[in-house]
């Protein structure tokens, strides 16, 4: 990216939305003016990793021997106020 942002008026920026979306997803950050003076940026979301899949923590999560134990779920059902 550069070090200047791109800047858009009001009008522009309205006309041109889909434009400037595409601009930023490939990384850009856009700057929209009101009369001259920069009122918003727009920037690339950081995507966070799809942990929706079976496996998708796979190998990172170290769980102690007894995190399905009797006692365990019963501690935690506690918290939650609820009768194990």
């Amino acid at each position: 990216m550069s070090a200047e942002a791109m800047h858009y008026n009001m009008h522009d920026a309205k006309t041109h939305l889909s434009r400037i979306i595409e601009r930023v997803e490939r990384g850009e950050e856009i700057i929209i003016d009101r009369a001259g003076t920069p009122v918003a940026k727009v920037v690339p979301l950081v995507r966070r990793v799809n942990r929706n899949a079976v496996g998708s923590l796979a190998g990172q999560l170290n769980l102690s021997g007894d995190w399905d134990s009797r006692e365990t779920n019963t501690e935690i059902a506690a918290d939650f106020g609820i009768g194990a």
